[in-house]
């Protein structure tokens, strides 16, 4: 049995972890950290959890040898404390942005500021496993696995089989995504008032997820604006693609089924007909499976791929766990089959 901890579990990210993981056949988890709520019961902050656990948040300094160290904590925090969560666990998975970007000077544009840990950007994995599957697997010795960004991975999945095929000339991404994206913090965006019907573009261009499909796709022609819509889980993406050259659907269904085929966690959906024939995130609240169609329009060529995630899971607590079962060596999809709900 492998021994786990989560440090700054209080939040969303935190507590879906703890959810999958009390659930693992190999993972025990043996402490979940939140400063606020040192000594008081898991349920406090996750009231889904009550009696699942008997576990009491403690504090970080409490946190002794694990097998496997979650980092759910505050951007830049993780980077400034690596070394020392590093003579904790021989792996560490860290759910922030610190250590996506490989490169230095990728982050120093991007995050506008130095990275506090530079000498580990190139040894950290990108822990989204329909990318970096092998590199998990064969990664010995200390491990640091870095989270995905929930944007990132809904547009990294979606155009992955177009941008390995070079049918990429422009690309514009319009992402829809819920409040649960903003964290468990209130903010003046997240205030209910201010939310609730509101259809609110808070990054027309420049978001920083950007930086991590170019990393993984290559240097592909990238526009992204995202808007933020009254959901409380999932991410919506709609990929608006200007191919090199023009195609028919039956080349795309090829593309996408050979980059897809043997994922257990990536699901065609490009029907032609029914209520739930394109990717749709309300039927994926609480799974790890993201949802990948696809659709050309006749008159102009151009192709619109589409992909649909929970931001907390497939966006975030569940490619972690996947990528520690990989990491692990342990069968991938362990702890993660929920299919979510219909209706919800």
């Amino acid at each position: 049995m492998k021994r786990a901890a989560i440090i700054g579990a209080a939040g969303y990210t935190g507590g879906e972890l703890l959810r999958l993981l009390l659930d693992h056949p190999h993972v025990r988890v043996e402490a979940v950290t939140s400063r606020s709520l040192a000594g008081q019961p898991v349920h406090r902050s996750h009231p889904n959890l009550r009696g699942r656990s008997e576990l009491l948040f403690t504090t970080p300094d409490q946190v002794t040898n694990c097998d496997v160290l979650f980092l759910c904590m505050p951007h830049g925090e993780a980077a400034k404390q690596i070394d020392r969560w590093s003579g904790v666990s021989p792996l560490i998975v860290d759910l922030s942005a610190d250590f996506r970007l490989r490169d230095a000077a990728a982050y120093r544009t991007w995050y506008e500021s130095e990275h506090p840990a530079a000498g580990r950007l190139a040894g950290a994995i990108y822990g989204l496993p329909e990318l970096s599957r092998e590199k998990i697997r064969e990664s010995r010795g200390a491990r640091l696995i870095s989270g995905v960004g929930c944007n990132a991975t809904a547009m990294n999945l979606a155009l992955l089989p177009l941008a390995r095929a070079g049918l990429i000339e422009r690309v514009i991404c319009d992402i829809k995504v819920g409040s649960s994206e903003g964290g468990a913090e209130v903010t003046a965006g997240s205030h209910h008032p201010e939310r609730s019907g509101a259809v609110r573009m808070y990054a027309p261009a420049g978001h920083r997820h950007t930086a991590e499909v170019l990393q993984e796709l290559g240097p592909i022609n990238l526009d992204v604006s995202i808007t933020a819509i009254e959901m409380v889980r999932g991410v919506h993406c709609a990929a608006h693609v200007i191919p090199t050259r023009r195609v028919e659907s039956k080349e795309l269904w090829k593309l996408y089924r050979a980059a897809y085929a043997n994922e257990p966690f990536v699901r065609l959906v490009a029907e032609k007909t029914g209520l739930h024939r394109l990717p749709d995130p309300k039927i994926l609240a609480g799974s790890n499976y993201a949802d990948v169609g696809f659709e050309i329009d006749p008159r102009s060529g151009r192709i619109i791929a589409m992909s649909a995630i929970d931001n907390l899971m497939k966006g975030a607590a569940g490619s972690a766990v996947q990528a520690m079962n990989l990491a692990l060596d342990l069968p991938e999809a362990l702890g993660l089959t929920f299919a979510g709900l219909h209706p919800i």
